[in-house]
């Protein structure tokens, strides 16, 4: 099969899936200008799946918003740097159950049959084909090169500000912000504070690694993104790169595939706080381990190295050297590179800086039992069941209930669902269903005076056409035919 005609059966097959098709929604007017049902901020692959949500249940007025170039959205082609998925390649949950619009479905029609049996994971590059077909075929509204910078509260709705100056009016934000979402990328401050903003980066960031030819990298951090981006040195001609970890081992059990279950997957947000605490909290100190793929891709290389038992304590320019002290002592560099994760600030965000102060967190509403505080899990924003932010103080900022946190920084009270494509499969209908129950609910004395005034005849006439021919017969099966043979 052809991706023609792929398209043209996908297609088809969305007009079984249609009902109920009637327009239902209620337009809101201001004075101020449009009022989309929702705007989504990032467009990615939740941005683009979460839209597509919507417009499955006929709500259609809406707009994806997002900062950069078309098909540059999300981490995919920019800092992703492993060569492939680490989720396995069956994996769906963007496709909201249709077959044909699954990566496999894609796959199979670009490449054939046999070179999707031979394939063991899906490289990002070809992912974020996938992504750009998945946006053309379905026809999404994204508009690129919008940066938002802030939310406000407008009447009874949402002012979405950008930086070009515009102010949009939404009924709901749904922010597809990926994994610095509710944050930003977590380095140290002693070495923020200590070095020259050109000697060290984070793996999330922007990394010119043809500038590393040559020099001496070290990288901090144990999971899958310290090793992608040592080996990602290492293919641009490093000529050192020294892995150090503050454990005595990088860890070897991956606890997302445990995860994996229709049981976790599924309702692990319906735990009570405790549960979901402790479950979280295991799972998160376990750390993730890199792909033992992405592992041979850095030992491949003779002057790669890893340090155990060797975290950086200090760190500070000697003679032009980036020395670092570690507990086996001092190792000099040219470069940093940090893999220490996120944090869950929404104040570093600068478009949710206004809000952070009323954004409810785990601290506020959760206390641990004793020995079981953990200050990252407590920071994480406390969301309600739809992805929507909490207030910390009752009443003083209502209009937090209609921005849906579909970010990493959901995972605490929600689970793996946003920014993770193996928990999109539960996490999407949850958002979708929410969100637009909400809006039914609001609009429901709409609805109802829509029903009062309802008068569309189901019967038309009482009296049998003359010509005869003209009434349908309806052909009712017999037991017989109803019985199997």
């Amino acid at each position: 099969m052809s991706l023609t005609d792929l398209e043209a059966r996908l297609r088809r097959e969305l007009t079984f899936l249609e009902f109920p098709a009637r327009s239902w929604m209620h337009v809101r007017t201001n004075p101020r200008g449009h009022v989309y049902d929702a705007i989504i901020v990032g467009g990615g692959q939740s941005g683009l799946a979460a839209a597509f949500g919507l417009m499955r249940e006929q709500i259609g007025n809406i707009i994806v918003l997002d900062r950069n170039a078309p098909g540059q959205e999300g981490p995919w082609k920019n800092f992703a740097r492993m060569i492939t998925l680490r989720t396995p390649k069956m994996v769906s949950g963007l496709d909201f159950g249709n077959p044909s619009l699954t990566p496999r479905a894609w796959y199979e029609a670009q490449f054939g049959i046999e070179a999707w049996k031979k394939l063991g994971k899906i490289p990002r590059d070809i992912w974020q084909d996938y992504l750009d077909w998945y946006r053309r075929v379905l026809s999404i509204p994204v508009e690129n090169h919008v940066n938002v910078t802030g939310f406000s509260p407008i009447d009874d709705i949402v002012g979405v500000t950008t930086s070009d100056g515009r102010t949009l009016l939404a009924r709901k934000v749904i922010l597809c912000t990926g994994l610095d979402g509710t944050g930003e990328w977590a380095v140290p401050k002693f070495i923020s504070f200590s070095l020259p903003a050109d000697r060290y980066a984070h793996t999330g960031d922007d990394i010119d690694f043809d500038a590393l030819a040559g020099k001496r990298i070290g990288v901090l951090g144990n999971g899958a993104s310290a090793f992608d981006n040592a080996a990602t040195a290492l293919e641009y001609g490093a000529g050192s790169v020294t892995l150090c970890l503050r454990k005595p081992d990088f860890p070897r059990v991956n606890a997302h595939k445990w995860m994996e279950t229709s049981g976790f997957l599924g309702h692990y947000w319906s735990l009570p706080d405790l549960d979901r605490w402790r479950f979280m909290r295991r799972i998160t100190g376990m750390s993730q381990p890199p792909p033992q793929d992405t592992l041979w891709r850095c030992v491949n290389f003779p002057n790669f190295s890893i340090q155990t038992d060797a975290g950086w304590n200090k760190v500070s320019i000697d003679d032009g050297e980036v020395a670092v002290e570690t507990p086996k002592g001092r190792i000099t560099f040219d470069f940093l590179i940090c893999g220490t994760g996120i944090s869950n600030e929404t104040k570093s965000r600068p478009e949710l800086v206004a809000l952070s102060g009323h954004i409810a967190t785990w601290n506020d509403v959760f206390t641990p039992p004793p020995g079981e505080e953990d200050p990252y899990q407590g920071s994480a924003p406390y969301l309600g069941p739809a992805f929507q932010f909490l207030e910390k103080k009752p009443g003083a900022a209502p209009h937090l209930s209609r921005i849906h946190n579909f970010t990493y920084g959901a995972t605490l009270s929600m689970g793996l669902s946003a920014s993770s494509i193996s928990g999109m499969k539960y996490g999407l209908p949850r958002l979708i269903q929410g969100v637009v129950g909400d809006l039914f609910r609001e609009d429901a004395s709409h609805h109802f005076q829509s029903l009062l005034a309802y008068a569309e005849e189901e019967i038309t006439t009482l009296q049998l056409p003359q010509d005869r021919s003209l009434v349908p017969i309806v052909d009712m099966p017999s037991r017989s035919r109803l019985t199997p043979p």
